[in-house]
Protein backbone atom coordinates (compact mmCIF):
# COMPACT_ATOMS: atom_id res chain seq x y z
CA UNK A 1 0.00 0.00 0.00
CA UNK A 2 1.04 3.56 -0.64
CA UNK A 3 0.12 7.53 -0.30
CA UNK A 4 -0.52 8.41 -3.76
CA UNK A 5 -1.43 12.36 -4.40
CA UNK A 6 -2.98 12.77 -7.75
CA UNK A 7 -3.93 16.20 -9.74
CA UNK A 8 -5.72 16.85 -12.45
CA UNK A 9 -5.58 19.92 -14.40
CA UNK A 10 -8.32 21.82 -16.44
CA UNK A 11 -8.33 19.82 -19.50
CA UNK A 12 -8.72 16.24 -17.48
CA UNK A 13 -11.90 17.72 -15.99
CA UNK A 14 -13.38 20.19 -18.77
CA UNK A 15 -16.82 18.37 -18.58
CA UNK A 16 -18.57 15.79 -16.81
CA UNK A 17 -17.74 13.11 -18.67
CA UNK A 18 -14.44 13.56 -18.35
CA UNK A 19 -14.71 14.34 -14.42
CA UNK A 20 -15.99 10.63 -14.38
CA UNK A 21 -12.89 9.47 -15.84
CA UNK A 22 -10.44 10.77 -13.72
CA UNK A 23 -13.08 9.94 -11.09
CA UNK A 24 -12.32 5.96 -12.81
CA UNK A 25 -8.02 6.61 -12.60
CA UNK A 26 -9.10 7.73 -8.92
CA UNK A 27 -11.01 4.59 -8.20
CA UNK A 28 -8.29 2.17 -9.77
CA UNK A 29 -5.61 3.26 -7.24
CA UNK A 30 -8.04 2.99 -3.88
CA UNK A 31 -9.14 -0.41 -5.32
CA UNK A 32 -5.34 -0.98 -5.20
CA UNK A 33 -5.41 -0.63 -1.69
CA UNK A 34 -3.96 2.75 -2.06
CA UNK A 35 -4.25 6.10 0.49
CA UNK A 36 -5.42 8.87 -2.21
CA UNK A 37 -5.47 12.50 -2.15
CA UNK A 38 -7.14 14.07 -5.73
CA UNK A 39 -6.21 17.84 -6.18
CA UNK A 40 -8.23 19.20 -8.93
CA UNK A 41 -8.10 22.12 -11.30
CA UNK A 42 -10.71 24.57 -12.10
CA UNK A 43 -12.78 23.25 -15.52
CA UNK A 44 -10.93 24.29 -18.78
CA UNK A 45 -11.65 27.78 -19.58
CA UNK A 46 -13.44 28.46 -16.26
CA UNK A 47 -10.67 30.05 -15.15
CA UNK A 48 -10.27 32.75 -17.86
CA UNK A 49 -13.85 33.78 -17.91
CA UNK A 50 -13.84 34.34 -14.24
CA UNK A 51 -11.21 36.44 -14.56
CA UNK A 52 -12.79 38.22 -17.60
CA UNK A 53 -15.82 38.90 -15.22
CA UNK A 54 -13.45 40.84 -12.64
CA UNK A 55 -11.89 42.70 -14.94
CA UNK A 56 -15.16 43.68 -16.84
CA UNK A 57 -17.08 44.44 -13.27
CA UNK A 58 -15.94 48.13 -13.27
CA UNK A 59 -16.53 48.79 -16.60
CA UNK A 60 -20.16 47.87 -16.12
CA UNK A 61 -20.00 50.52 -13.00
CA UNK A 62 -18.79 53.06 -14.88
CA UNK A 63 -15.67 53.46 -12.71
CA UNK A 64 -13.07 55.69 -13.24
CA UNK A 65 -10.75 53.04 -12.71
CA UNK A 66 -10.49 49.68 -14.01
CA UNK A 67 -8.51 48.77 -10.94
CA UNK A 68 -10.16 45.95 -7.97
CA UNK A 69 -9.50 44.50 -4.84
CA UNK A 70 -7.17 41.07 -5.48
CA UNK A 71 -9.22 39.93 -2.42
CA UNK A 72 -12.06 40.04 -4.41
CA UNK A 73 -10.18 38.60 -6.98
CA UNK A 74 -9.20 35.68 -5.33
CA UNK A 75 -12.95 34.93 -3.81
CA UNK A 76 -14.40 35.20 -7.21
CA UNK A 77 -11.59 33.26 -9.47
CA UNK A 78 -11.20 30.21 -6.59
CA UNK A 79 -14.52 29.62 -6.76
CA UNK A 80 -14.13 27.64 -10.02
CA UNK A 81 -11.79 24.82 -8.37
CA UNK A 82 -14.34 24.68 -5.61
CA UNK A 83 -17.30 23.27 -8.63
CA UNK A 84 -14.77 20.68 -9.64
CA UNK A 85 -13.73 19.18 -6.46
CA UNK A 86 -17.59 19.03 -5.36
CA UNK A 87 -18.62 17.12 -8.87
CA UNK A 88 -15.58 14.84 -8.23
CA UNK A 89 -16.66 13.97 -4.88
CA UNK A 90 -19.92 13.62 -6.09
CA UNK A 91 -18.96 11.07 -9.05
CA UNK A 92 -16.74 9.30 -6.20
CA UNK A 93 -19.46 8.65 -4.04
CA UNK A 94 -21.70 7.47 -6.87
CA UNK A 95 -19.31 4.57 -7.10
CA UNK A 96 -19.13 3.84 -3.75
CA UNK A 97 -16.25 5.30 -2.65
CA UNK A 98 -15.71 7.36 0.69
CA UNK A 99 -14.43 10.79 -0.66
CA UNK A 100 -15.29 14.61 0.62
CA UNK A 101 -14.35 17.41 -1.01
CA UNK A 102 -12.06 20.02 0.72
CA UNK A 103 -11.29 24.04 -0.18
CA UNK A 104 -7.92 25.31 0.24
CA UNK A 105 -8.95 26.92 3.76
CA UNK A 106 -10.10 24.12 5.47
CA UNK A 107 -6.67 22.18 5.56
CA UNK A 108 -5.16 24.91 5.96
CA UNK A 109 -3.26 25.78 3.25
CA UNK A 110 -1.67 29.00 4.78
CA UNK A 111 0.56 31.61 1.99
CA UNK A 112 1.54 35.07 2.30
CA UNK A 113 -0.68 38.00 1.95
CA UNK A 114 0.47 38.67 -1.87
CA UNK A 115 -3.02 37.85 -3.51
CA UNK A 116 -2.94 36.66 -7.13
CA UNK A 117 0.58 34.98 -6.53
CA UNK A 118 0.42 33.67 -3.16
CA UNK A 119 3.33 31.66 -1.90
CA UNK A 120 2.53 28.09 0.46
CA UNK A 121 4.33 28.81 4.01
CA UNK A 122 2.06 26.25 5.60
CA UNK A 123 0.22 23.19 5.18
CA UNK A 124 -0.80 20.85 8.36
CA UNK A 125 -1.41 17.31 6.85
CA UNK A 126 -2.31 15.30 10.28
CA UNK A 127 -6.53 15.58 9.44
CA UNK A 128 -6.06 14.88 5.54
CA UNK A 129 -3.39 11.85 7.08
CA UNK A 130 -6.58 10.71 9.58
CA UNK A 131 -9.03 10.93 6.53
CA UNK A 132 -6.77 8.51 4.08
CA UNK A 133 -5.96 6.32 6.90
CA UNK A 134 -9.87 5.78 7.39
CA UNK A 135 -9.85 5.26 3.63
CA UNK A 136 -12.03 8.32 3.05
CA UNK A 137 -10.17 10.49 -0.57
CA UNK A 138 -9.59 13.88 -0.23
CA UNK A 139 -10.73 16.05 -2.69
CA UNK A 140 -8.95 19.41 -2.79
CA UNK A 141 -9.40 22.66 -4.58
CA UNK A 142 -6.04 23.37 -5.87
CA UNK A 143 -4.62 26.87 -7.00
CA UNK A 144 -5.51 28.22 -3.29
CA UNK A 145 -5.02 28.66 0.14
CA UNK A 146 -5.80 31.20 3.25
CA UNK A 147 -3.41 34.04 4.00
CA UNK A 148 -2.30 36.07 7.14
CA UNK A 149 -5.62 38.30 6.52
CA UNK A 150 -7.81 35.17 6.84
CA UNK A 151 -9.19 35.55 3.10
CA UNK A 152 -9.04 32.92 0.35
CA UNK A 153 -5.50 33.67 -1.17
CA UNK A 154 -4.77 31.99 -5.15
CA UNK A 155 -1.51 31.24 -6.29
CA UNK A 156 -1.05 32.50 -9.79
CA UNK A 157 -1.49 30.55 -12.91
CA UNK A 158 -0.82 26.40 -12.70
CA UNK A 159 -0.63 26.83 -9.38
CA UNK A 160 -2.88 23.52 -8.59
CA UNK A 161 0.27 21.96 -9.62
CA UNK A 162 1.84 24.22 -6.68
CA UNK A 163 -0.96 22.51 -4.00
CA UNK A 164 -0.54 18.97 -5.65
CA UNK A 165 3.28 18.57 -4.57
CA UNK A 166 2.68 20.45 -1.48
CA UNK A 167 0.07 18.71 -0.17
CA UNK A 168 2.43 15.60 -1.44
CA UNK A 169 5.33 17.06 0.70
CA UNK A 170 3.04 17.79 4.14
CA UNK A 171 1.15 13.95 3.84
CA UNK A 172 4.51 12.21 2.97
CA UNK A 173 3.14 10.91 0.09
CA UNK A 174 5.19 8.10 -1.85
CA UNK A 175 4.54 9.95 -5.35
CA UNK A 176 2.91 13.05 -7.08
CA UNK A 177 1.07 12.25 -10.14
CA UNK A 178 0.25 15.28 -12.41
CA UNK A 179 -2.32 13.89 -14.86
CA UNK A 180 -2.30 16.48 -18.29
CA UNK A 181 -3.47 16.60 -21.76
CA UNK A 182 0.24 14.86 -22.44
CA UNK A 183 1.36 11.74 -21.56
CA UNK A 184 5.35 12.86 -20.19
CA UNK A 185 7.49 14.85 -20.93
CA UNK A 186 9.40 15.25 -24.13
CA UNK A 187 12.69 16.42 -25.23
CA UNK A 188 11.02 19.04 -27.22
CA UNK A 189 7.36 20.06 -28.22
CA UNK A 190 5.98 17.26 -30.24
CA UNK A 191 4.01 19.56 -32.63
CA UNK A 192 7.29 21.66 -33.98
CA UNK A 193 9.38 17.91 -33.93
CA UNK A 194 7.10 15.09 -35.04
CA UNK A 195 10.22 12.98 -33.88
CA UNK A 196 10.23 13.89 -30.02
CA UNK A 197 11.06 11.15 -27.82
CA UNK A 198 8.70 11.22 -24.01
CA UNK A 199 11.63 10.70 -21.64
CA UNK A 200 11.46 8.53 -18.98
CA UNK A 201 13.38 10.16 -16.33
CA UNK A 202 13.80 13.87 -15.58
CA UNK A 203 16.11 15.37 -12.87
CA UNK A 204 14.31 17.81 -10.74
CA UNK A 205 16.95 20.42 -12.17
CA UNK A 206 16.30 20.10 -15.75
CA UNK A 207 12.72 20.08 -15.44
CA UNK A 208 13.12 23.07 -13.31
CA UNK A 209 15.07 24.42 -15.66
CA UNK A 210 12.73 23.51 -18.69
CA UNK A 211 9.69 24.83 -16.87
CA UNK A 212 11.37 28.13 -16.47
CA UNK A 213 12.87 28.57 -20.24
CA UNK A 214 9.36 28.04 -21.74
CA UNK A 215 8.19 24.10 -21.42
CA UNK A 216 4.26 24.49 -20.40
CA UNK A 217 4.04 21.13 -18.48
CA UNK A 218 5.08 22.15 -14.77
CA UNK A 219 4.50 25.10 -13.07
CA UNK A 220 7.88 26.34 -12.23
CA UNK A 221 7.00 26.33 -8.17
CA UNK A 222 5.76 23.02 -7.98
CA UNK A 223 9.13 21.64 -9.71
CA UNK A 224 10.89 23.88 -7.21
CA UNK A 225 8.99 22.49 -4.24
CA UNK A 226 9.13 18.95 -5.55
CA UNK A 227 12.73 18.94 -5.43
CA UNK A 228 13.62 20.74 -1.95
CA UNK A 229 10.99 17.97 -0.33
CA UNK A 230 11.94 15.22 -2.60
CA UNK A 231 8.54 14.21 -3.83
CA UNK A 232 9.03 12.19 -6.81
CA UNK A 233 6.45 13.04 -9.41
CA UNK A 234 4.71 11.44 -12.24
CA UNK A 235 3.86 13.72 -15.43
CA UNK A 236 0.94 11.38 -16.81
CA UNK A 237 -1.86 11.42 -19.39
CA UNK A 238 -5.66 11.60 -17.97
CA UNK A 239 -7.05 10.68 -21.26
CA UNK A 240 -5.46 7.09 -21.19
CA UNK A 241 -7.43 4.38 -20.73
CA UNK A 242 -8.03 4.04 -16.91
CA UNK A 243 -7.74 0.50 -17.00
CA UNK A 244 -5.18 0.05 -19.33
CA UNK A 245 -2.23 -2.30 -18.89
CA UNK A 246 0.39 -0.71 -16.56
CA UNK A 247 -1.97 2.26 -15.41
CA UNK A 248 -2.12 0.83 -11.84
CA UNK A 249 1.95 -0.13 -11.87
CA UNK A 250 3.27 1.49 -8.34
CA UNK A 251 7.11 1.81 -9.30
CA UNK A 252 7.22 2.61 -13.22
CA UNK A 253 3.51 3.70 -14.71
CA UNK A 254 3.54 5.28 -17.78
CA UNK A 255 4.66 8.75 -18.14
CA UNK A 256 8.13 10.64 -17.35
CA UNK A 257 9.17 10.37 -13.59
CA UNK A 258 10.88 13.37 -12.08
CA UNK A 259 12.97 12.59 -10.09
CA UNK A 260 16.73 13.12 -8.17
CA UNK A 261 19.48 13.14 -9.90
CA UNK A 262 20.53 10.15 -8.38
CA UNK A 263 18.26 8.22 -9.40
CA UNK A 264 18.96 8.69 -13.03
CA UNK A 265 22.40 5.76 -13.94
CA UNK A 266 22.31 6.88 -17.66
CA UNK A 267 22.65 10.19 -18.08
CA UNK A 268 22.58 12.08 -21.74
CA UNK A 269 24.50 15.43 -22.34
CA UNK A 270 21.32 16.99 -23.74
CA UNK A 271 17.91 16.27 -22.07
CA UNK A 272 15.59 18.84 -24.11
CA UNK A 273 15.50 21.69 -26.29
CA UNK A 274 12.91 24.41 -25.01
CA UNK A 275 11.88 27.89 -26.37
CA UNK A 276 10.15 30.73 -25.12
CA UNK A 277 8.52 33.11 -27.64
CA UNK A 278 7.33 36.56 -27.64
CA UNK A 279 10.96 37.65 -25.91
CA UNK A 280 12.13 41.34 -26.37
CA UNK A 281 15.14 43.20 -26.00
CA UNK A 282 15.79 46.80 -24.40
CA UNK A 283 19.47 48.01 -25.43
CA UNK A 284 20.95 50.72 -23.63
CA UNK A 285 23.86 52.70 -25.43
CA UNK A 286 26.46 54.72 -24.39
CA UNK A 287 25.99 54.26 -20.65
CA UNK A 288 27.99 55.22 -17.71
CA UNK A 289 30.08 52.65 -16.93
CA UNK A 290 30.34 53.22 -13.29
CA UNK A 291 29.85 51.02 -10.00
CA UNK A 292 26.19 51.16 -9.26
CA UNK A 293 24.66 51.64 -12.79
CA UNK A 294 23.01 47.72 -13.22
CA UNK A 295 21.22 48.55 -9.06
CA UNK A 296 20.16 51.98 -10.47
CA UNK A 297 18.69 50.13 -14.05
CA UNK A 298 17.25 46.67 -12.23
CA UNK A 299 16.25 47.94 -9.12
CA UNK A 300 13.55 50.81 -10.49
CA UNK A 301 12.67 47.47 -13.13
CA UNK A 302 12.16 44.80 -10.25
CA UNK A 303 9.97 47.62 -8.40
CA UNK A 304 7.78 47.33 -11.19
CA UNK A 305 7.66 43.77 -11.19
CA UNK A 306 9.58 43.26 -14.49
CA UNK A 307 10.92 40.11 -15.07
CA UNK A 308 14.40 40.53 -16.75
CA UNK A 309 16.31 37.16 -18.04
CA UNK A 310 19.31 37.61 -19.89
CA UNK A 311 21.59 39.99 -19.36
CA UNK A 312 24.91 41.01 -21.68
CA UNK A 313 26.76 43.93 -21.18
CA UNK A 314 29.96 44.82 -23.45
CA UNK A 315 33.46 45.62 -22.31
CA UNK A 316 33.95 49.31 -22.04
CA UNK A 317 37.13 50.51 -24.42
CA UNK A 318 38.09 53.91 -22.19
CA UNK A 319 36.06 53.18 -18.87
CA UNK A 320 33.86 55.45 -19.74
CA UNK A 321 30.92 54.42 -21.37
CA UNK A 322 29.49 50.99 -22.44
CA UNK A 323 26.42 49.62 -23.86
CA UNK A 324 23.80 47.11 -21.60
CA UNK A 325 21.40 44.59 -23.28
CA UNK A 326 18.79 43.05 -21.78
CA UNK A 327 15.44 40.70 -22.41
CA UNK A 328 11.72 41.16 -20.59
CA UNK A 329 8.48 39.60 -21.75
CA UNK A 330 7.43 41.55 -24.82
CA UNK A 331 4.20 42.69 -23.41
CA UNK A 332 6.75 44.60 -20.54
CA UNK A 333 8.29 46.74 -23.26
CA UNK A 334 6.87 49.69 -23.40
CA UNK A 335 6.29 49.41 -19.03
CA UNK A 336 9.77 48.84 -18.88
CA UNK A 337 11.13 51.69 -21.42
CA UNK A 338 8.64 53.93 -19.34
CA UNK A 339 10.91 52.95 -15.95
CA UNK A 340 13.95 53.39 -17.59
CA UNK A 341 12.62 56.95 -19.05
CA UNK A 342 11.63 57.80 -15.63
CA UNK A 343 15.37 56.80 -13.94
CA UNK A 344 17.15 58.13 -17.09
CA UNK A 345 19.47 60.63 -15.25
CA UNK A 346 19.84 58.56 -12.19
CA UNK A 347 20.72 55.72 -14.51
CA UNK A 348 22.85 57.87 -17.17
CA UNK A 349 22.27 56.44 -20.46
CA UNK A 350 21.77 58.01 -24.13
CA UNK A 351 19.34 56.24 -25.64
CA UNK A 352 17.15 53.31 -24.66
CA UNK A 353 16.34 50.83 -27.83
CA UNK A 354 13.82 47.99 -28.20
CA UNK A 355 13.03 45.26 -30.16
CA UNK A 356 9.94 42.46 -29.84
CA UNK A 357 9.15 39.32 -31.80
CA UNK A 358 12.41 37.39 -30.20
CA UNK A 359 12.82 33.94 -29.17
CA UNK A 360 14.76 32.09 -26.45
CA UNK A 361 16.12 28.42 -27.57
CA UNK A 362 17.92 26.70 -24.90
CA UNK A 363 19.87 23.48 -24.30
CA UNK A 364 19.36 21.16 -21.18
CA UNK A 365 21.05 18.55 -19.80
CA UNK A 366 22.54 17.97 -16.25
CA UNK A 367 25.26 15.51 -18.19
CA UNK A 368 26.87 19.53 -19.96
CA UNK A 369 28.46 19.32 -16.09
CA UNK A 370 30.73 17.20 -17.39
CA UNK A 371 30.88 17.33 -21.26
CA UNK A 372 33.18 20.00 -23.09
CA UNK A 373 31.92 21.23 -26.74
CA UNK A 374 28.06 21.24 -25.70
CA UNK A 375 27.85 25.10 -26.86
CA UNK A 376 30.12 25.30 -29.53
CA UNK A 377 28.05 22.08 -31.27
CA UNK A 378 25.10 24.43 -31.25
CA UNK A 379 26.59 27.85 -32.18
CA UNK A 380 27.80 25.88 -35.54
CA UNK A 381 24.67 23.82 -35.98
CA UNK A 382 22.50 27.10 -36.25
CA UNK A 383 25.54 29.29 -38.41
CA UNK A 384 24.79 26.20 -40.89
CA UNK A 385 21.20 27.22 -41.28
CA UNK A 386 22.12 30.64 -41.18
CA UNK A 387 20.32 32.06 -37.66
CA UNK A 388 21.87 34.57 -36.21
CA UNK A 389 22.02 34.58 -32.31
CA UNK A 390 21.56 37.78 -30.39
CA UNK A 391 22.22 37.00 -27.29
CA UNK A 392 23.73 34.13 -25.37
CA UNK A 393 23.53 33.19 -21.20
CA UNK A 394 24.60 29.90 -19.80
CA UNK A 395 24.43 27.80 -16.57
CA UNK A 396 26.13 24.27 -15.58
CA UNK A 397 23.12 22.52 -17.41
CA UNK A 398 21.70 25.13 -19.83
CA UNK A 399 22.54 26.98 -22.62
CA UNK A 400 20.18 29.90 -24.00
CA UNK A 401 20.27 31.62 -27.43
CA UNK A 402 18.73 34.57 -28.14
CA UNK A 403 16.98 34.53 -32.20
CA UNK A 404 14.07 36.42 -34.19
CA UNK A 405 11.42 34.77 -34.09
CA UNK A 406 10.79 33.34 -37.17
CA UNK A 407 13.55 30.82 -36.99
CA UNK A 408 12.24 29.52 -33.89
CA UNK A 409 11.06 26.29 -35.32
CA UNK A 410 14.08 25.94 -37.44
CA UNK A 411 16.59 26.40 -34.45
CA UNK A 412 14.40 23.61 -32.21
CA UNK A 413 14.78 20.98 -34.97
CA UNK A 414 18.01 22.04 -35.66
CA UNK A 415 19.02 21.79 -32.07
CA UNK A 416 17.00 18.56 -31.48
CA UNK A 417 18.67 16.99 -34.31
CA UNK A 418 22.59 18.28 -33.78
CA UNK A 419 22.51 16.22 -30.18
CA UNK A 420 20.95 12.98 -31.40
CA UNK A 421 17.81 13.33 -29.41
CA UNK A 422 15.87 12.58 -32.36
CA UNK A 423 17.29 8.72 -32.14
CA UNK A 424 15.79 5.91 -30.10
Amino acid sequence: MARIVMKFGGTSVANLERIYNVARHVKREVDAGHEVAVVVSAMSGKTNELVDWVQNMPKVTGANSPFYDAREYDAVVASGEQVTAGLLAIALQSMDINARSWQGWQIAIKTDNAHGAARIQEIDGSEIIRRMGEGQVAVIAGFQGIGPDNRIATLGRGGSDTSAVAIAAAVKADRCDIYTDVDGVYTTDPRIEPKARRLKKVAFEEMLEMASLGAKVLQVRSVELAMVHKVRTFVRSSFEDPDAPGMGDLLNPPGTLICDEDEIVEQEVVTGIAYAKDEAQISLRRLSDRPGVSAAIFGPLAEAHINVDMIVQNISEDGSKTDMTFTVPSGDVDKALAVLSENKEKIGFDVAQSEKGLVKVSVIGIGMRSHAGVAATAFRALAEKGINIKAITTSEIKISILIDGPYAELAVRTLHSCYGLDKN
